[in-house]
């Protein structure tokens, strides 16, 4: 990251990719059936619409690079907080599904906290940080799920 501009611009991406897999993901398991976890699916994808809605706002007073979906540099092969596809599976179990997004939300807390990290730009740092934070929230939340769930009770998104 060389800017506060490019960080926001991928902040931007995550945030907007995540929201799209959340709700298809909702849809599917709404679709089967299975009402609670496409409740929580949905909350994260609007957690995320939040995010994407809080970086574009921050970038309104910088120069964003306009990128290509392709030209996103990712540590693996899409954005890191995209929840793996096969969550759309309709036979796919409450705990799989939780496993799922607890696994999206740990690589966005970690791709943000390497960049808060490795950044020296004081400004990235900033943001990395409270990204990162908003993050860890995310992550509490969906152990506080898997908890809920092992034990029996009812998942409700509130």
């Amino acid at each position: 990251m060389e800017t506060a501009g490019e960080f926001l611009s991928y902040a931007a991406k995550l945030e907007e990719e995540a929201a799209l897999r959340f709700g298809e993901l909702a849809d599917v398991m709404q679709s089967c059936g299975n009402t609670d976890v496409a409740n929580l699916f949905r909350r994260l994808a609007d957690y995320s619409r939040l995010h994407l809605a809080d970086a574009r706002a921050r970038a309104a007073f910088r120069d964003m690079p306009e990128m290509k979906p392709q030209e996103y540099d990712w540590p693996n092969l899409e954005s890191p907080e995209t929840a793996g596809i096969w969550a759309a599976d309709p036979f796919i179990g409450r705990t799989q599904a939780l496993e799922i997004a607890r696994d999206a939300e740990e690589a966005s807390l970690k791709y943000y906290k390497s960049i808060y990290d490795t950044t020296t730009d004081p400004e990235i740092r900033v943001l990395a940080k409270e990204f990162f934070e908003e993050e860890t929230e995310h992550v509490k939340e969906i152990h506080k799920w898997i908890e809920a769930h092992k034990a029996g009770k009812r998942l409700t998104a509130e």
